[in-house]
């Protein structure tokens, strides 16, 4: 496997949506190449920072109800 071989399957290694084979292949290169493992830990720390941004936001729930009922008396009501 050659790097651009690693890149190519770099978020399918991160999502682990390789199969077996192709996750070792992509490991052993990682092993001997410190510019895709520098990709692969940068890519990791990205897409943790990305996934915990919008974890802990929720929205009030007087909030949520006044949106809900606002969209309710918006639609009209229709004729069977």
């Amino acid at each position: 496997m050659d790097c651009d071989d690693c890149l190519e399957k770099l978020y399918a290694f991160l999502d682990q949506e390789l199969t077996p084979g192709e996750r070792n292949q992509v490991a052993s290169h990682l092993e001997g190449c410190t510019d895709c493992l520098d990709n692969v830990t940068f890519e990791e720390r990205f897409l943790k920072v990305i996934r915990d941004c919008g974890t802990s936001d929720v929205a009030p729930a007087e909030l949520r109800r006044r949106i809900s009922e606002r969209l309710r008396s918006d639609i009209p009501p229709t004729t069977a």
